[in-house]
């Protein structure tokens, strides 16, 4: 065979041979972004879900073993846990007609990493973990959106990737009550909805209020909780910690253990912040 076409030949077959899709990025990625299973850096599903090989991926990176608890968060979550926590908003509260167990779950399908990895007792915390931090965010879901929010500045003007709309607020909305223009963008890139043109979204539509939080919680939450429940009020509240609002810590640390009692597992270590 002539010796150019072997060459050829070879060249050819290590071409079929490399991964090209993982070549497209080196997959430097910044803080808080998942490195894809095709190398490129971005958040939602198709970054930190499948494949995922670095950053805060909803289960651990490919070939790092692992895997789901087998736990059906619908099974942890049921109307009676729900309405325990919704039964305790007044009847005036906008929040009482707005959150729904049936929302929750609409919005859960998009995370079904949500509550899943290690054993089934963390999943149990994380879920526990969850709604404490959404009951004491909203009141018990009494709160649709954050009190005197509209008179609060939550506009970094030095993100020019996310840059404030004039006219729009982005002050907390929804179960986690999602703040910053610098979170209402990327959420609504990762949902589908326009956060920065109409972040009121969130307030309107209880399916992607629920899913702001899940967002919020799988790219934030979900990567350090196991490493006690003190992590996640850090992760969600950092200014309430190291007495900077020891009523409001107590308050989280409390919902959670109740919650924890209810799922049948212990709270764990490192409670508090």
């Amino acid at each position: 065979m002539d010796a150019k076409l072997v060459a050829i030949l070879i060249v050819g077959v290590l071409a079929g041979a490399l991964p090209g899709p993982v070549l497209a990025q080196n997959c430097g990625c910044d803080a808080g972004l998942c490195c894809s299973q095709y190398g490129y850096c971005g958040t939602g599903n198709d970054y930190c879900g499948t494949g995922c090989q670095a950053g805060p991926c909803y289960s651990p990176p490919s070939g790092g073993g692992g895997g789901g608890s087998g736990v059906s968060v619908a099974d942890v979550v049921t109307d009676a846990f729900f309405n325990t926590i919704i039964n305790q908003a007044a009847a005036s509260c906008a929040g009482k007609n707005f959150y729904t167990r049936r929302a929750f779950l609409d919005a859960l399908n998009s995370y079904p990493q949500f509550g899943q990895g290690g054993s089934a007792d963390d999943s149990k915390r994380e879920i526990a973990a969850f709604f404490a931090h959404v009951t004491h965010e909203t009141g018990h879901f009494c709160y649709i959106e954050e009190i005197d929010g509209p008179s609060k500045d939550y506009c970094d003007e030095s993100n020019t990737r996310y840059p404030c709309v004039p006219g729009k607020g982005y002050y907390g909305r929804g179960p986690i009550q999602l703040s910053w223009n610098y979170n209402y963008g990327p959420a609504g890139e990762s949902i589908g909805f326009n956060g920065l043109n109409n972040p009121e979204t969130v307030a309107n539509d209880a399916v992607v209020s629920f899913k702001t939080a899940l967002w919020f919680w799988m790219n934030n939450v979900h990567p350090i909780v196991n490493q006690g429940f003190g992590a996640t009020i850090r992760a969600i509240n950092g200014m309430e910690c190291n007495g900077g609002n020891s009523g409001a810590v107590n308050a989280r640390v409390g919902y959670f253990r109740d919650y924890c009692n209810q799922f049948g597992v212990s709270p764990g270590d490192n409670l508090s912040c």
